[in-house]
C-alpha cells in the first residue's frame, strides 16, 4: 500500500472515532437526568377541607382532616394538629368557601350561638322554617343538621259519604336540609367521641319563600313528621334529572360553574310529586267498613226520600232494619 492511501486511511479512522465521541456526549447530554426524591414535608400538620365547602356549609365530621403543611407558611389563624379539637367544630357553619385541600381558617367559620350564625348557613334567597316534633315524628332523634328529610303530613279529614272521618298521610315537601335542632346545630359527644342521640321538640328546615307558606299552613291542619333520606337518593334524582334535560348547563361552561349549577340542583328543595296514602289504603278492615257505612247511609237516603216506604231491590242476603214505625230490608255487603 503506498504512502498516500495510508495517510487517507487513518484520517478516515480519526475522523469516525471523533465522530462517535461527539454523539455519545451529545446523547448523554440530552438524557433525563435521574429523579431525585421530594423530601418529605417537616411542618406540622393542619387542618384543611377534605372536599370543597361552600359558604353556608355545615361541617361534618368527613369533611375535615389533618395535612402535612411547611411549617414557614402556617398562620396564627389555622387549627393545627394535638392544639385544636375537630370535635368542637362539628355544627358550625362555612362563612367563606373553603377549596379542598386549603387550610381552614378560624375566621371561616361561625360557630353555634355567634351572631348571624343562621342567616350564614342559609343558601342566597332561602329562608329557615322552624316545625315541632317528636320522638314518634322526628325520627326517634336520630336527624342531625345537614341531613335531609322529607316533610309528611298526616292529618283526619270529614267523610261526606260515610258521615264520618276518614285519617291520611301525605308527603308535601322533599329533600329539605336541616338546619338546626331545637336552638342548636351541635350532635353531640359523648367522652368515647360517640354521637350522642337525644330527643328534641323542635327542628329548623331550610326552605324557599313559597315552601315556608305551605309549611305555616300545614301545621294548622294536622302533624307534620321527619322522614330522613339516604345519601344516595340526592346523586340518584340529580342523574335522572341530567337524563331528563331538567337541568340546564350552557356550552362552554368552566368545571367550577357546572359545579356550582349541579350543587344547586343537588341541595334544591321539591315541592309538588305529592304522594298519599289514606286509611282504606292501608288497612283493607277499614275498606270493607267504609263500603259497608256507604251502603247502609245510600239506603237510609232513599228511604228518607220516599217518606220511608220506599222498597230496594236486592239480589243478595239482607237484613231486617225497623226505624221506629218504618221496616226496610238493607242488603249485606261483603
Amino acid at each position: 500500500m503506498d504512502r498516500k492511501k495510508l495517510v487517507l486511511l487513518l484520517g478516515a479512522l480519526i475522523i469516525a472515532v471523533g465522530t462517535a465521541f461527539a454523539a455519545r456526549s451529545m446523547f448523554a447530554e440530552g438524557s433525563a437526568p435521574e429523579a431525585v426524591a421530594a423530601p418529605a414535608p417537616t411542618g406540622p400538620k393542619v387542618l384543611v377541607a377534605n372536599r370543597a365547602l361552600p359558604a353556608g356549609t355545615i361541617v361534618t365530621a368527613e369533611a375535615l382532616g389533618y395535612q402535612q403543611w411547611p411549617e414557614e407558611l402556617v398562620q396564627d389563624a389555622y387549627f393545627l394538629d394535638g392544639e385544636s379539637d375537630v370535635n368542637q367544630l362539628l355544627g358550625t357553619v362555612v362563612r367563606f368557601p373553603v377549596t379542598a385541600g386549603e387550610p381552614v381558617t378560624q375566621g371561616s367559620l361561625v360557630s353555634p350561638g355567634d351572631r348571624g350564625f343562621l342567616a350564614a348557613a342559609l343558601g342566597p334567597g332561602m329562608r329557615a322554617v322552624t316545625v315541632p316534633v317528636s320522638a314518634r315524628t322526628g325520627v326517634a332523634g336520630f336527624v342531625f343538621p345537614g341531613d335531609r328529610v322529607d316533610l309528611v303530613l298526616t292529618q283526619t279529614v270529614a267523610n261526606a259519604a260515610a258521615e264520618g272521618s276518614l285519617e291520611g298521610a301525605e308527603t308535601i315537601l322533599h329533600n329539605l336540609r336541616v338546619l338546626a335542632t331545637d336552638q342548636s346545630t351541635e350532635t353531640g359527644q359523648d367522652e368515647e367521641g360517640k354521637t350522642v342521640v337525644r330527643a328534641f321538640r323542635t327542628v329548623t328546615l331550610e326552605v324557599t319563600p313559597k315552601l315556608a307558606e305551605q309549611v305555616a299552613v300545614a301545621q294548622t291542619m294536622g302533624t307534620l313528621s321527619l322522614v330522613l333520606r339516604s345519601i344516595a337518593d340526592n346523586q340518584a334524582e340529580l342523574d335522572r334529572a341530567i337524563a331528563n334535560g331538567d337541568i340546564d348547563i350552557p356550552d362552554g361552561a368552566s368545571p367550577e360553574e357546572e359545579e356550582r349549577i349541579l350543587r344547586s340542583a343537588l341541595s334544591r328543595p321539591v315541592d309538588g310529586k305529592q304522594t298519599w296514602q289514606t286509611a282504606l289504603d292501608v288497612s283493607k278492615f277499614r275498606l270493607q267498613e267504609e263500603r259497608k257505612a256507604q251502603a247502609l247511609a245510600a239506603i237510609a237516603r232513599s228511604n228518607a226520600d220516599a217518606g220511608g216506604a220506599g222498597v230496594v231491590i236486592h239480589n243478595g242476603p239482607t237484613v231486617r232494619v225497623t226505624r221506629g214505625k218504618a221496616t226496610s230490608e238493607v242488603p249485606v255487603v261483603r
